[in-house]
Formats: C-alpha cells, structure tokens, sequence
C-alpha cells in the first residue's frame, strides 16, 4: 500500500534501557509508528564504528515504514562518549564477545515481542559487523522470523581468525538457521569478499535454508551509509526497496512510505 496525503503520520523515537546478555540493562534507540498498531519488529544492529547517527536515522526508517525497530547498544558496557571515540576503545579490547551479542540481540528481541505494540513477528538486520552479528543471532537464538545480512564480514573465518570472543564462525552454524534470510552485498567488497558470499551462500542452499542474495555491482563495503564516501545512490536505493519488500513478505507490515 503506497502512503496517501490523508494518512495519518506519527513517530515515537527514544533511548530506552532494555535487559540484554545475562539480564544486564542496556542502553537501546527504539521508534514505532504512532498509529494503532501493533506493529512488526526488527532488531538492528549496529555496525563497527558504533550506536551511532546512521543507526538512530536507520531505527526510525524502519518506523516510517510501518515497524516497530530497536537498536541496541552492544558497546553499553564499555562506556559512553562520542560513538567512534566507544568503538576505538571497544577495537583495542578485540570487541565484544559473541555469547554477549548474542544475548544483547535477543534481549532486544524478546523487549519487543513482550510489547502490547508488536505483533509477535520479529526480524533482524545488521550491516558491516552488524550484519555477522545479525547472522550469529539467528542462529544462536530463536524467534526470528527474517534476517537481513548488509555485506557482513567475517562470517566465513578460517582458523586463523577465531579468537576466545569469536570461537566460532557464523557459517558453522547455518545448519540452525530457521528463517528466511536476504544478503545484500558489493562485487567490489573486500569483506566479505564475492568468495565468502559464494561460499555462506552455498552453506545455505547445502541446508536448504531460503536465501535471496543480490550482490550489486561498482559497489563495495557501506553502500548504503549516505553520509560516507562509499555511498552508491542507485545501488543503496534499489538495496532499500529490496529491504522492505523482504521484510512485508516475511514480516508483514501495516503501512508503506
């Protein structure tokens, strides 16, 4: 359904405090549309460089279009301050763990299917570091019902890059995966690399997990992120509208920007 001039626009956009890995309080950025609801979820989370303005701006988008979005910060425990100044600190420390991502994400999940504003449905999408986390998530926890990988990295790993906070790679774990998953990803990325791409999209097909994958040409890692010089207008506007129309399949979804 396209948005007509006689509907009714609204937004409720704020930080919020909401129980993460082992019950700990997080800091989260959570909007919803303000008309009668309820509303499908996503989960977003945040890339590398942090909670930080792209993400806030992205939580809110997902809101405009018809759903119920929380961000979680999994850097909350290492302190506030300006968002690249947290992810400098949280790099040298070699990031967070991924048991503790894992239960952050579905803190946050279970916050919203818990909301009288919700429908129950609950997807989750990440980008960069965001987008591995994302695909750790709904491997590792249940009640996903769509997840949306934008060029995550590092979820194909040899042995050389597991780590005590990254025992595992993601691929490793696909045979788990109990959702449909659309992958949107650049051939000029350097992580994940069209290999890597190949290969997570192989794993799947190998567990006949459904999967959409669309890798975009004369772009690399961060396409979407206007406000970077890796932003491709055409390409981050066609990766958008194959967002949306994923998550309204999956999800379903009350209204259309």
């Amino acid at each position: 359904m396209k948005y007509t001039t006689d509907q009714y626009k609204g937004m409720l956009a704020e930080t919020i405090s909401v129980p993460g890995h082992n019950g700990d309080l997080i800091t989260a950025y959570s909007a919803r549309p303000l008309g009668p609801g309820p509303f499908p979820g996503v989960v977003l989370v945040h890339h590398m460089p942090g909670w930080d303005d792209w993400y806030f701006e992205a939580t809110r988008t997902f809101a405009e279009h018809g759903y119920a979005a929380i961000a979680p910060n999994l850097y909350h425990r290492d302190g506030h301050g300006v968002p690249e100044d947290v992810a400098v600190k949280v790099r040298a420390s070699g990031g967070v763990s991924d048991d503790q991502v894992v239960g952050d994400v579905a803190g946050a999940a279970r916050w919203l299917r818990a909301s009288s504003n919700c429908t129950g449905k609950v997807g989750v999408f990440g980008t960069c570091s965001g987008g591995r986390h994302a695909v750790l998530s709904a491997c590792r926890s249940r009640g996903f019902d769509a997840l949306i990988d934008c060029w995550g990295g590092r979820v194909v790993m040899g042995p050389a890059d597991l780590s005590p906070k990254q025992p595992v790679a993601p691929i490793d774990y696909i045979a788990d995966l109990n959702c449909p998953i659309l992958g949107i990803f650049g051939e000029e990325d350097k992580s994940p690399t069209p290999e890597h791409v190949a290969q997570l999209e192989a794993a799947l097909s190998q567990h006949a997990k459904p999967h959409e994958f669309h890798m975009y040409p004369k772009a690399g890692h961060g396409f979407f992120y206007h406000n970077r010089p890796a932003y491709r207008q055409e390409q981050a506007t066609d990766g958008w509208a194959r967002v949306f129309d994923f998550l309204a399949r999956t999800l379903g979804s009350t209204v259309t920007a």
